[in-house]
């Protein structure tokens, strides 16, 4: 039976090669940040900042990771920073296909 002063939450981190999802037993109440600072991937994945980098429950992003409550059973994301702006990709995906419909 669950005691309903704790929540069950899991999580998760994820490189191209390398993924890790923990699950976690913490406080109701607690929140996005602390859960991920809970975690301890930054351990397992030495360019980790927990305490800034952005995070999600679920796929959606969580503007104040510090103040979003969790419910049992979240699953916070953890998230790399963007390599390129999608913007600029959609630009250039874009040229790319215009150059093509030109060229026939």
């Amino acid at each position: 039976m669950e005691n309903n002063k704790t929540i069950h939450v899991e999580v998760a981190y994820a490189l191209p090669d390398k993924q890790r999802i923990v699950a976690l037993e913490l406080p109701a109440g607690s929140t996005v940040r602390a859960a991920a600072m809970q975690s301890g991937l930054d351990k397992q994945f030495v360019e980790l900042d927990l305490s800034s980098v952005d995070l999600g429950v679920f796929g959606k992003s969580v503007s104040k990771p510090e103040e979003q409550p969790l419910k049992n059973g979240d699953r916070v994301e953890i998230y790399r920073p963007l390599i390129v702006d999608p913007k600029e990709v959609r630009k250039q995906r874009a040229a790319k296909v215009k150059a093509r419909k030109a060229a026939e």
